[in-house]
């Protein structure tokens, strides 16, 4: 039998995070809570989780004080925050500073434990590929050499620009994850390079969609987080 995976909650509303623990539970995970920063902290520290949970508004510690230094560490463990702050200025400062995931209260149990699923399978890839280069991902009918610089679609190849084809790889090695526009056009175009403005993004984000195919209110493949970024979604 498989060990069960762990993970930690760091939120201060006992209602909110005795509820999160039972459906984890109840789901097989290993479970241990946190109702401070510096509980969490600690508790992180001792226990080595897999993955951690954690609430921006807690009574101690700012929850980006602590993510910046659980980023800080070198063997990163995924985060995905919970949190009532939706503006889009919250979601993507948290991403930008390294936070894998963002799920805003209040939230299912379902979208919770697919969005864990999810980011506990992008960190397991990545921890199976160091120091190994993956060649080809497989989205549904959707494959992305990354040493040929080859897209195929249903089996058909598609051709992309060097600049499509670089978006593409970069959502690829993210499946799952939130990429913020920022992030995005600093990988592809450097720091300088998209002045400042996502226009040039979304020009490509477009004919990257109009050659999958892709119904952008119905994706397949991309998914928008509107005003935030785009996720590549994960098989």
């Amino acid at each position: 039998m498989s060990e069960k995976q762990t993970i930690l909650i760091i939120e201060d509303d006992r209602a909110i995070g005795n509820f999160i623990s039972r459906a984890l539970t109840a789901n097989d995970y290993r479970v241990i809570s946190a109702y401070t920063g510096k509980e969490g902290l600690s508790l992180f520290f001792s226990h080595g989780p897999d993955l951690v949970l954690l609430d921006l508004g807690l009574p101690d510690l700012d929850g980006l004080e602590i993510l910046t230094q659980l980023r800080g560490l070198p063997r990163e463990i995924p985060v995905i925050i919970i949190s009532a702050r939706d503006r889009e200025a919250e979601k993507v400062r948290a991403l930008d500073m390294g936070a894998d995931d963002y799920v805003v209260k209040p939230f299912g149990v379902s979208e919770l434990l697919a969005r864990i699923r999810s980011t506990l399978r992008r960190a397991e890839r990545l921890k199976l590929s160091q120091g190994i280069q993956r060649d080809v991902y497989q989205i549904k009918d959707l494959s992305i050499d990354l040493s040929r610089h080859q897209v195929l679609l249903d089996g058909k190849e598609v051709h992309f620009t060097q600049n499509e084809f670089k978006i593409l790889e970069l959502l690829a090695l993210y499946a799952g994850k939130v990429l913020t526009y920022d992030f995005i056009l600093e990988h592809i175009w450097g720091p300088y390079g998209g002045s400042g403005s996502n226009q040039i993004l979304r020009v490509n984000m477009a004919n990257i969609r109009r050659k999958l195919k892709e119904n952008p209110s119905e994706p397949k493949y991309i998914h928008t987080e509107l005003g935030i970024g785009y996720r590549m979604l994960d098989d």
